[in-house]
């Protein structure tokens, strides 16, 4: 059983959820402690409890002293199923964290799978629905035969209560393969790497802008989305951010910014998509022109970087980039993907090389 140290590095919970993920693909068992040991409130969370909840479901995995607070935590995974599962968080927990256990043993089930997920779309420290569906969600499309969101309720904290479709054909089972080993092999072979060095054309750059109605009245949706337009006049090319005012539990306002590349002017390469991301929450007497500002802003500080894939993105991609390899570019190297890098490692073993100068990371395969 492989031995993980939770206080590694950034020393989150993000060590959870990718070990979560690994180990039901790879098949190998672990046993994680000093689980968040340097936060303010140490042990596992009710996020990382709902990941466990769901792949008990998706596999049938046994796990041993899986309770909130709990710094320790034995994970045994089995097979991945092909089913519908249904997963209410109970708050405004985020779904993305929730995906980042779920989605890539998902992605290698024996046929198709449906995720009906329930909680928060849009909260603090967590990737927000449109940011994934629209950011991240297409570097790894190519590795499925089809895979498609659907948004049919925004939550916000603290009530929560959003609820996201996701539904994936999976195009590499790893039910057809006698063990882990094998299957990895196969993927090297596909020769479907994820190559995002250089960012090419600017060819537009797209956004959604959202609130509750709770603050229809106060257009804080169009004042977010119009604050950000003014920052990202700057940029030679189209700008195009839709405003959306939801029925939600909670009030609450969020905008998500994406920077689309091409290797020409016309045509988008699906295979390899180039898109940077950028995202901001609103907040209680935060004002919505604030909002709208630091998400252009930050955009703006990608795409200046040079970079072909942003911070955030990178440290989501890093799992898929030791199973299929490749390189990519990043703006900043954060302490999630170099601690994202090291548990891939502890499961896959010597896998990545960084150049801190260039900040690309590559697999040595």
């Amino acid at each position: 059983m492989l031995k993980i140290d939770g206080s590694y590095g950034e020393g989150g919970g993000q060590i959870i959820r990718t070990a979560l993920a690994l180990s039901t693909v790879t098949g190998i068992p672990f046993e994680a402690y000093n689980i968040r040991k340097g936060r303010s409130r140490p042990g596992l969370k009710a996020q990382h409890i709902n990941c466990v909840k769901s792949l008990e479901d998706l596999c049938s995995a046994k796990k041993a002293d899986c309770y909130i607070g709990s710094e320790k935590l034995t994970y045994v995974p089995d097979k991945i199923k092909a089913k519908t599962l249904n997963i209410d968080i109970g708050t405004a927990g985020s779904i993305s964290l929730l995906l980042q256990s779920t989605i890539l043993p998902a992605f290698f089930a024996e046929k198709k799978i449906k995720l009906n997920l329930t909680g928060g779309t849009t909260g603090k420290w967590a990737m927000p629905y449109d940011f994934f569906n629209s950011v991240y969600l297409p570097h790894i499309r190519k590795y499925s035969e089809k895979v498609y969101t659907t948004l049919v309720k925004r939550g916000y904290y603290p009530k929560g209560g959003g609820k996201i479709e996701l539904n994936i054909t999976p195009k590499y089972k790893l039910s057809d393969f006698r063990d882990f080993k094998e299957f990895h092999a196969y993927l090297k072979e596909q020769q479907q790497p994820i190559n995002s060095i250089k960012q090419y054309n600017l060819v537009q750059v797209k956004g959604v802008s959202h609130s509750s109605t709770y603050l229809e009245k106060s257009e804080v949706a169009d004042r977010q989305a119009k604050a950000a337009k003014v920052i990202l006049s700057k940029l030679n090319c189209p700008i195009n951010i839709r405003t959306e005012y939801c029925n939600t539990l909670s009030p609450g306002s969020g905008i998500t910014l994406w920077a689309i590349y091409s290797r020409d002017n016309e045509e988008i390469n699906f295979n390899n998509p180039i898109i940077l991301g950028s995202d901001n929450l609103g907040e209680k007497g935060k004002p919505a022109e604030k909002v709208g500002k630091q998400a252009a802003s930050g955009l703006l500080k990608e795409i200046e970087s040079n970079a072909a894939v942003d911070r955030h993105t990178a440290d989501n991609l890093i799992p898929w980039l030791a199973l299929f390899g490749g390189e990519i570019r990043t703006s900043e190297i954060t302490e999630h993907t170099r601690t994202n890098i090291w548990i891939c490692e502890q499961f896959l073993g010597k896998t990545f090389e960084i150049d801190e100068r260039e900040n690309i990371i590559k697999t040595n395969f």
